[in-house]
C-alpha cells in the first residue's frame, strides 16, 4: 500500500509496499551538500524504524540538460550516510546498490530503499 508524501520541503518521502522512496528536489555539485538535508528531513520527520536484513537502495539522479559535475559515488556515501540509521542499521546491511543518473524532466534525486527478497522465497 502506496502512503502519502511526508514533507514539504526540498526533501519529501513515503512507503510504498516495503519500499521506502526518497526525493529531494534540485540538485548542486557539491555531494556533501546532501547529507545533512537528507539527514535532517529523516531525524524531524521520519517516523518508521530502521530494519535488519540485507536491503537493496537505488539512488537516481534526474537531470536537465549536461549533467552536473559531481562522482556519483561521492553522492551515493552521502546519502547512505544520510539514511543510515532511519531505513537500515549500517551501511553493511545493503547488498546491492544501483546509482544512476539520467537526463529527465526535472533536476532531483530519487533513492529507493526496500529489503532484498530471499533466492528461496
Amino acid at each position: 500500500m502506496t502512503q502519502g508524501w511526508i514533507g514539504t520541503g526540498k526533501v519529501r518521502a513515503r512507503e510504498d509496499g516495503d519500499a521506502v522512496e526518497i526525493v529531494i528536489d534540485g540538485l548542486t555539485t557539491q555531494a556533501k551538500y546532501y547529507k545533512p538535508l537528507v539527514y535532517e528531513f529523516m531525524r524531524k520527520e521520519w517516523q518508521s524504524r530502521p530494519a535488519w536484513g540485507d536491503h537493496v537502495v537505488e539512488i537516481l539522479m534526474e537531470h536537465v540538460g549536461d549533467p552536473p559535475w559531481m562522482d556519483l559515488d561521492n553522492l551515493a556515501k552521502a546519502l547512505l550516510d544520510s539514511i543510515k540509521g532511519y531505513l537500515f542499521h549500517d551501511d553493511s546491511q545493503v547488498a546491492r546498490l544501483l546509482v544512476e543518473r539520467f537526463e529527465g524532466e526535472r533536476e532531483r534525486i530519487i533513492i529507493r530503499s526496500y529489503p532484498r527478497q530471499s533466492k528461496g522465497g
